[in-house]
């Protein structure tokens, strides 16, 4: 089964033009994004940021983490409604994190019971 990757060289390359084009150091970046200059130091040797990092170089950069995603060949792929809903649910800023939940499960409840089979 083929699976997606992430391709780090990439990714490190991209944040590497944005932060020349805002005249910025590494130890800057490290400080405006919130990602210890450890860690961009080990995405430079090419390990792969953790999540955290990745969400937080993502949001500071503007870059999108889905133009580094390598598909495995699953290019076709849909994601399923479900978690589409779940997504916006949770992003909503008029929603708490309760109620996005309770949200999303009367929404899983009911697409489960009237979904055709």
């Amino acid at each position: 089964m083929k699976k997606g990757t992430f391709d780090n060289s990439a990714f490190f390359s991209a944040l590497d033009a944005h932060r020349s084009a805002k005249n910025l150091t590494w130890k800057q970046v490290a400080e405006n994004s919130g990602v210890s200059a450890s860690t961009l130091t080990r995405i430079a040797q090419g390990k792969r940021p953790d999540v955290d990092s990745l969400a937080a170089l993502v949001s500071w950069s503007g870059l999108n983490a889905d133009d580094y995603v390598r598909d495995g060949g699953h290019s076709n792929q849909k994601p399923e409604t479900l978690a589409v809903i779940s997504t916006y649910l949770r992003a909503d800023p008029n929603l708490s994190a309760e109620g996005a939940v309770a949200l999303e499960e009367v929404i899983k409840a009911t697409y489960a019971r009237i979904r055709k089979k």
